[in-house]
């Protein structure tokens, strides 16, 4: 039997040794010999392995092989008791101590693992495989010096081996060897350019290079290789969406999600790359799913939280933000956003606690320098913060980073009067951030101002106002971003019986399926009673008991004849300010929610005069008790005038606290609310000429008036 073994012919091994055993069941080297043929052919050998070990058991080979067999079907802590009693049989058993050292791996015992695979190495230094693995183990420990040390050991003895080539290109990478590390994973590819994991490794490298798009080829090879590779996909889904593709990124990540739906990593990454789209409550329900799977994970706990905040929920943003902290009290993104939270409630200085704590933390963390410089007002004195931004735009950054910095330095500049740099800053930061991909679309934009101004026409408004709410509850504010709204929602929120509610995202979405449901057809209005109860229900909700609810959302000045059609009685107030310093303070800021318009001057003077054109028709067909127009400067020349003119406007008696409405205690989020904190002053007012030389395309704005 043992020759037909020998010979390859392990079938007729089979059925000798079962003959064999059929009068002699108990013939220990017969079902080592059966269990020997059955492992050749591929069958389930376990039943003629243990019995093997049974009536053999101070042979060390057949435990070795019981154990090779319970490895083979995943049973490592088994298969570790097995070798463990070979090992106590031959303790000079080189193999057995690389085999141990194997299962202690598998079974993620890391550490105990090391000193099995030293001592197999010493009794036999030509394991190749075992010094290999010796230096897996040493990665995984972050041991990364002793991990390359082996992978060079082992290709001393097969210098041709591409695994072991790659294994020692990723140690380089992860001791910031990047040249030596891309040549070691080139070569290995080289050799064998099926190898998934070296053009994984090569991907990374050209990530730590600064060549990014080289890297989602590199990923994309992998994933040709292999397309159930998450980690591969993962790292495919984190560099589109640093170089600004994040449809792309999250079609990825929902790819490494479908793999694994138990890992919350994959759930948190999807999250943040729909958070990022502006797709607030899908984003909330991936950064749940990933705290439901680890209610430990950091990451998601703060994700959650700034979802929140735009989901205007400061409380449980502010809870959620905490619980990161709790996890790890020096996670500095963490501590960023809670002092965003609390400068959300206008207690800037504390805030700013937070902004210097995370910067002492991680001297390297961006967002702590842009909070700082958002907050107040910049000096000359502030030379550390400078240096230390200017320090950080000379490293290689990823493209978020080198964004807000760059517009936290053109703030600093302005702020100290370096007009010029400061501009240059800005021009930098907007051409960045169209890498992400977001493209304003003239004609599309026209088109939809046309398409509302030929619908809402008094006819059609009126039939509407059939199916409309007689409610006085939403007070709404609107006009272009930075034209005032902010303030103007401070002063009114001032009033006792009024409530900000900040910027609501509800009429866009409202407008998108009416439209698809029919609304804007003869038969259609039937749909709008579902609209008002939604947005009523909201507006209650958030006012708890306030007479007035106000709804500042700017870009709601594309669905006034909505509004009015569905709430007859609501107030619209539209806040007009000189178009030069509106499209530039757009221009000036990092905004997380507008449309790419925002960021190239040629686009803002087309925005800015669509606006115009829907407001001027607004105007004809709205009456003046729903539709009043405040100029910014009026209110910032003549607050009291203004403020009693927009109560009236709103049916509400006279309160002196509106004066006062920088002490006034409320949760603000958008980009004004320091400005709405700060007693009113003129500063603002015609800042664009500081940069008359560079805003050559939104003069057409104002057609050569300076006034």
């Amino acid at each position: 039997m043992v020759g037909l073994i020998n010979q390859g012919r392990s079938s007729a091994a089979e059925a000798d040794a079962r003959t064999f055993l059929t009068a002699h069941p108990d013939d220990g080297m017969v079902w080592k010999i059966l269990s020997v043929a059955l492992v050749r052919q591929g069958k389930d050998a376990l039943s003629a392995l243990r019995r093997t070990t049974e009536l053999l058991p101070d042979d060390a080979e057949a435990h070795r092989n019981l154990a090779a067999a319970l490895q083979g079907s995943g049973r490592w802590e088994e298969a570790l008791v097995s070798l463990h009693r070979a090992l106590q049989l031959q303790p000079h058993d080189a193999d057995g101590f690389a085999e141990a050292a194997d299962a202690m791996r598998a079974l993620g015992r890391v550490r105990e693992a090391v000193p099995l695979y030293e001592r197999a190495l010493l009794l036999n230094p030509k394991l190749v495989e075992a010094q290999n693995n010796l230096g897996n183990a040493f990665l995984q420990l972050g041991q990364n010096l002793d991990a390359a040390r082996c992978y060079r050991l082992a290709l001393e003895a097969r210098p041709d081996d591409p695994s072991i080539l790659c294994n020692l290109g990723n140690a380089q990478r992860l001791l910031g060897l990047f040249a030596e590390a891309k040549i070691c994973l080139q070569r290995g590819i080289a050799l064998d350019e099926k190898l998934r994991v070296g053009h994984g490794y090569l991907g990374m490298v050209h990530i730590a290079l600064g060549q990014p798009e080289t890297a989602v080829e590199n990923f994309q090879t992998a994933l040709t290789l292999d397309p159930a590779d998450g980690l591969a996909l993962t790292n495919l889904g984190h560099v589109l969406r640093d170089v600004g593709r994040r449809h792309d990124a999250s079609a990825a990540f929902q790819r490494a999600l479908a793999l694994d739906p138990s890992r919350a990593e994959s759930h948190w990454n999807l999250g943040t790359v729909l958070f990022e789209m502006r797709r607030v409550e899908a984003a909330v329900e991936c950064y749940r799913h990933a705290l439901n799977l680890q209610p430990d994970y950091a990451p998601a706990h703060l994700s959650l939280a700034l979802a929140l905040r735009q989901q205007r929920r400061p409380v449980e943003a502010e809870a959620s933000c905490r619980a990161a902290l709790a996890i790890d009290p020096k996670y500095v993104e963490a501590l960023v956003f809670l002092g965003e939270l609390i400068a959300d409630r206008g207690q800037f200085a504390a805030a700013e606690e937070f902004f210097i704590e995370a910067t002492t933390v991680d001297p390297e963390f961006f967002s702590g320098y842009a909070s700082i410089a958002t907050h107040r007002k910049m000096t000359l004195a502030d030379a550390g913060w400078l240096r230390s931004v200017k320090t950080l735009l000379g490293k290689r950054l990823p493209l978020t980073a080198e964004i807000g910095l760059r517009y936290a330095l053109g703030k600093y500049l302005d702020d100290v009067g370096q007009y010029d740099d400061a501009f240059d800053n800005y021009r930098q930061a907007n051409e960045l951030t169209k890498r992400y991909g977001a493209v304003y679309d003239p004609a599309n934009f026209a088109s939809l101002i046309t398409r509302i101004i030929e619908l809402f026409q008094p006819g059609f408004i009126r039939e509407c106002q059939a199916h409309g709410s007689t409610s006085e509850l939403p007070l709404l504010i609107v006009g272009m971003p930075r034209s005032g709204t902010s303030l103007a929602e401070q002063i009114l929120a001032s009033h006792p019986a009024v409530f900000g509610a900040g910027e609501l995202t509800f009429w866009h979405g409202a407008f998108v399926r009416l439209e698809r449901a029919g609304l804007f057809s003869a038969a259609g209005t039937s749909h709008l009673p579902e609209v008002i109860r939604n947005y009523l229900g909201r507006l209650t909700a958030l006012g708890n008991g306030a007479q007035r609810v106000v709804d500042k959302m700017p870009a709601n000045f594309l669905y006034a004849g909505l509004i009015h059609a569905a709430f007859p009685k609501a107030r619209l107030i539209h806040m007009r300010r000189h178009p030069m310093d509106t499209a530039l303070s757009i221009y000036f800021q990092n905004f997380f929610n507008i449309g790419p318009y925002a960021n190239d001057l040629d686009d803002l003077a087309h925005y800015y005069g669509q606006y115009m054109r829907l407001m001027d028709h607004w105007r004809k067909v709205l009456p003046p008790t729903a539709l009043m127009d405040v100029p910014y400067e009026g209110l910032i020349d003549d607050q009291e005038h203004w403020t009693r003119r927009m109560l009236d406007f709103v049916g509400l008696p006279w309160d002196p606290a509106c004066l006062n409405f920088h002490e006034t205690e409320r949760v603000v989020i958008t980009a004004s609310k320091w400005q709405v904190r700060q007693r009113v002053h003129s500063s603002s007012v015609g800042r664009w000429k500081n940069y008359r030389e560079f805003v050559g395309p939104l003069e057409r704005l104002f057609g050569g008036s300076e006034t």
